[in-house]
């Protein structure tokens, strides 16, 4: 097994990122740089009606029956209020009968647009911006980024001096395929973390996107500062192992592999973490 592929393993069992308990109609998976230079060379997309015909194949004949109620329950009258009801009961219903994060997630954001209020709009983009941290499908990093960034550009219209819609709409050009340009997502971002180093919102998206480029050493040095000042972020502690490993650093991949195997508690987790870590020792 290529050694990309197993730090893919082992960031699969530890990826602690799982939305709302429930599971993924499409598996998230890391990056490596191969998918990143896969990434670059597409420009993939998802539709929703395709992720909400494949969420409805799962349904029960008397599920199906209440969907398609609340589907066509829209009536004559005032249509933007009971839109707004609508897509709360099928948010509410995917949540909370199917656990389906897709559909929830798409109908919480049409709500969040009707109701245009900036703590709605902004929760309901971090939801998408949270999936896209650990999604490594172009087509659907794509497509979680796309929603994500309309919701945030209508939060920055209503509060435009938010660091943190700032830096999430920076992720969605980073992370999400949308565009040629990445330096458009870069740039702001990176004005922040210069403006504020504490921003730790700021240098995980700049270390994130420093790894999905193969920027190994940005990342590391974005990855360090968080975990020097949040030294139980073992997600973080993951990602410097990962960027040690995928750039040939044996010692430090050892030394941050050995702190997140310190700190969880997953037996599966720990037992690929003490191969990798026996198999760089050789």
């Amino acid at each position: 097994m290529k050694r990309e592929q197993v730090i893919l393993s082992l960031a699969g069992l530890l990826v602690v990122a799982v939305l709302f308990f429930y599971g993924n109609t499409i598996p998230p998976k890391k990056n490596t740089p191969a998918t990143a230079m896969a990434a670059a060379n597409t420009k993939p997309t998802i539709q929703f009606a395709d992720l909400l015909a494949k969420a409805k194949q799962r349904l029960t004949a008397g599920q199906a029956e209440k969907l398609s109620r609340l589907e066509n329950s829209i009536s004559r009258g005032d249509i933007k209020q009971q839109q707004l009801q609508v897509y709360k009961q099928l948010a509410n219903f995917w949540k909370d009968s199917m656990h389906l994060f897709e559909p929830y997630a798409y109908y919480n954001a049409e709500a969040a647009k009707l109701e245009s209020s900036e703590k709605n709009l902004t929760f309901a983009a971090h939801q998408f911006l949270d999936k896209l941290m650990v999604e490594g499908d172009p087509a659907m990093q794509n497509w979680l980024a796309s929603n994500a960034k309309v919701l945030l550009e209508q939060a920055l219209a209503i509060n435009p001096a938010n660091d943190s819609s700032k830096i999430g709409l920076g992720a969605c050009y980073i992370l999400g395929n949308i565009s040629d340009n990445p330096m458009q997502g870069i740039l702001p971002v990176r004005e922040i973390a210069q403006k504020n180093p504490d921003n730790l919102y700021a240098q995980y998206i700049l270390g994130l996107g420093g790894k999905k480029s193969g920027q190994f050493d940005k990342a590391i040095e974005h990855f360090t500062i968080i975990a020097n000042k949040d030294l139980g972020n073992v997600e973080v502690d993951l990602h410097l192992a990962e960027c040690y490993d995928l750039k040939g650093n044996k010692q430090d991949a050892i030394k941050w592999y050995k702190v997140v195997m310190a700190k969880i508690k997953n037996p599966n987790a720990q037992k690929e973490l003490a191969e990798r870590i026996n198999i760089l020792k050789q």
